[in-house]
């Protein structure tokens, strides 16, 4: 529909962790040689992508990824109007398959290519009406006459009679007056938009045909434009027309309503023809990434969504991104923790929606003089490709390992920090938040080490990110980066207990005495003991803590504490020990496959004092015990859609000048970007911030090293510009 729909009442209306479990490759749906569906239900909305183009994602990487469907845009010849305005594809005038997209020829290649990935193929369908009444071109994409002053479209053929008049719509203008009457939504035209006369078999054979010629091209469903303005008997008589689909089964209808209706205008009332658009679904969402995600636990129907097996839910559309109504590209880590969270939640159809970069709201998509779209380029900020952040793309494989889990083990701050898993099957942290989260969570999850698929992808049996351990009682100590997500799920292999007993380990014990001279007196109530151990790993390693007190374990491997590679190559943890008490501990590491290996030298010992602290270790090094001080980073700077600003520097911590281990930022307050930090009192340290976008490019600031040397105690903020 044309951007003006707007004007229609619509319902009122950032990080995340994310961990999967190591599994071959050949099971994160690969393209199959074989043209059968790969059973996923996630749609990418390819905003008025080019067929071409349509075909490459599919099979480099929808397919690949496991999305179920792609949404492509009216595949009908539409009017051509100075300037290709972006709306000028909702004025169909004739059902030839020769659009500004490209040719007949072109999508039906484009429809193959994507079912031979394994991917459904839905069409967009304008059927409510023709093109505009107050248009003057007689131009279209495909070449055919047409007339819309005459109400006269050769190609079809469509007359003035095969158009609703007054009557039936009350009004003389042929225009919508009360949004809430009928008669007007459904017989009057839309934005001058010349209505179709559905009650006529004629003209429901003509719709029904065009869609069935797209169904004969391997087309598997359709969003139907305008649905709300179709009378319900007249979009189930056409519906009953269509044939089924060339992958068996009857196509899938999901019809655009937007809400602020009721009765017969309510979306409830279309559930009858197929499931509904969710606006609603985008700006709770919308407002809650806004406000407080906490509120999330009991998102769904009570909500006043439709149920969820009618439901195709979205964070944005191409309408509602220029409304401003929901979250959009510009919105940063909200827009992508939005999707984690869509994607992860599992209420409705999941759409992933990517278009083009806008100035005005009327804007073209990148075209050429005569409109036809130009090829998408994800490299150069004119296309939104969110189908294809690794993150989001990651989470498409996280939802379909999990779909029919229930949700379980919900956690949160009462801020703006949630966590959940999806029965035994995958797990999902999200931090919407200014600062980091560190958290011992409760993830459901077997025993074992898993990939963190928002950080990283898997290959083979390996992880191309940071890995996060979980042990026997289900439990692992993640940090959770400010504006940030983690996300792990399970698959058939690559799950691990631990080694039952120390006869695997390699390296040394803990010295015999350890247990018995660690029994000090507990004191009173407790305090947090922060630890972080250098240590470099292989893909598969994961970093434990174990020790002589009952919250380390007693000593037992099967009982340690997991640690974070947040900030690789230091892995930390935080955990709550007896007050006043002295205690001796250790490190290991746990491979893929149980084996443990002991950190050798004697046992680090250490007492918890009144307050807490801070253990700094190295492998097989000694413990230095520091205070603490919070050092809040704070950088400007502008970026585009898919650039994100990170922190490092020259201590461990910081990543130690590794770009690879540099530690995310926060756009909650873009264009500042944000970090807080707790790290070592008095000292020294050197950094940098540095840009990366969606293909792993690294720009770094320019200038000198900037340097800050830590007190003795308290706060300090660091507020910076890109240079």
């Amino acid at each position: 529909m044309t951007p003006v729909r707007r004007t229609v009442p619509v319902a009122a209306a950032a990080g995340a962790l994310v961990l999967g479990v190591l599994m071959p490759l050949g099971l994160q749906g690969t393209a199959q040689a074989a043209a059968t569906p790969n059973g996923g239900d996630v749609i990418a909305n390819l905003f008025q992508w080019n067929w071409n183009s349509v075909a490459a994602e599919c099979t480099g990487v929808l397919g690949p990824k496991g999305y179920g469907a792609v949404q492509v845009a009216p595949p009908q010849e539409s009017i051509s109007l100075p300037g290709h305005p972006w709306w000028e594809v909702y004025q169909p005038v004739s059902y030839n398959l020769n659009s500004r997209m490209g040719t007949d020829a072109q999508f039906r290649a484009m429809v193959t290519a994507c079912h031979n990935a394994g991917v459904k193929v839905y069409a967009d369908a304008v059927i409510n009406h023709m093109a505009g009444s107050n248009q003057t071109s007689t131009t279209g994409y495909g070449g055919s006459a047409f007339s819309p002053s005459a109400y006269s479209y050769s190609a079809v053929p469509y007359a003035k009679s095969d158009f609703h008049g007054s009557p039936p719509c009350p009004n003389a203008d042929l225009g919508i007056n009360d949004w809430n009457n009928v008669t007007q939504v459904q017989e009057c035209q839309l934005l001058n938009l010349e209505d179709l006369n559905t009650e006529s078999d004629y003209v429901r054979g003509k719709i029904a045909g065009y869609l069935n010629t797209l169904i004969g091209a391997g087309v598997d469903g359709f969003r139907v434009d305008a649905a709300k303005h179709i009378a319900q008997a007249d979009m189930g008589n056409i519906v009953s027309r269509l044939s089924d689909t060339r992958w068996g089964g009857r196509p899938y209808v999901y019809q655009e309503i937007f809400p602020g209706s009721g009765g017969q205008l309510a979306p409830a009332a279309f559930e009858g023809n197929g499931s509904v658009l969710e606006f609603t679904y985008a700006s709770k969402l919308s407002q809650q990434f806004n406000g407080n995600i906490a509120n999330l636990k009991t998102f769904g129907q009570s909500w006043g969504f439709e149920p969820s097996d009618k439901s195709a839910v979205m964070v944005t559309n191409h309408d509602l991104e220029r409304d401003k109504t929901t979250l959009t590209y510009n919105d940063g880590s909200k827009y992508k923790l939005a999707h984690v969270f869509e994607l992860a939640w599992g209420y409705g159809t999941p759409q992933v929606y990517s278009g083009f970069r806008y100035n005005n709201k009327d804007d073209s998509p990148p075209a050429d003089g005569s409109g036809f779209v130009t090829d998408v380029n994800c490299g150069n900020n004119t296309w939104t490709c969110t189908d294809r952040d690794q993150g989001i793309s990651n989470m498409v494989g996280w939802h379909n390992a999990t779909r029919g889990e229930s949700v379980a083990n919900w956690w949160d701050n009462g801020g703006n920090a949630i966590a959940f898993s999806r029965g035994s099957k995958g797990w999902v942290a999200i931090n919407n938040s200014g600062s980091a989260v560190t958290q011992t969570f409760t993830t459901g999850l077997a025993a074992g080490t898993y990939c963190d698929v928002i950080h990283g992808d898997l290959s083979g049996s390996d992880c191309t990110g940071p890995t996060v351990g979980v042990d026997g009682s289900g439990k692992a100590t993640v940090t959770v980066n400010a504006g940030d997500a983690v996300a792990l799920y399970t698959a058939t292999t690559g799950t691990t207990s631990p080694s039952p007993s120390p006869s695997g380990s390699t390296g040394a014990s803990p010295s015999p005495s350890a247990s018995a001279s660690a029994s000090a007196s507990p004191g009173n109530g407790t305090v947090t003991e922060k630890f972080n151990e250098t240590k470099t790993t292989v893909t598969g390693q994961n970093v434990y803590l174990v020790g002589s007190v009952a919250q380390l374990g007693s000593w037992d491997p099967n009982a340690a504490v997991a640690l974070s590679p947040a900030g690789y190559p230091v892995w930390s943890g935080s955990v709550q020990l007896p007050a006043n008490t002295a205690f001796e501990y250790k490190y290991i590491v746990k491979d893929a496959a149980g084996n443990v290996t002991w950190e050798s030298g004697a046992n680090h010992s250490a007492n918890s004092g009144a307050t807490g602290g801070t253990l700094n270790d190295s492998w097989g090094g000694t413990t230095a015990t520091t205070g603490q001080v919070t050092v809040n980073f704070s950088e400007n700077k502008a970026t585009v859609y898919g650039q994100n600003v990170y922190l490092v520097g020259s201590t461990a911590q910081l990543g130690s000048w590794n770009p690879a281990s540099a530690l995310p930022m926060s756009s909650a307050s873009y264009p500042n970007w944000t970090l807080s930090l707790t790290l070592p009192a008095n000292s020294a340290f050197e950094y940098k911030y540095v840009v990366k976008d969606a293909a792993g490019n690294v720009t770094w600031e320019s200038g000198a090293n900037r340097s800050y040397t830590t007190g003795a105690s308290g706060t300090a903020t660091l507020t910076d510009s890109w240079k």
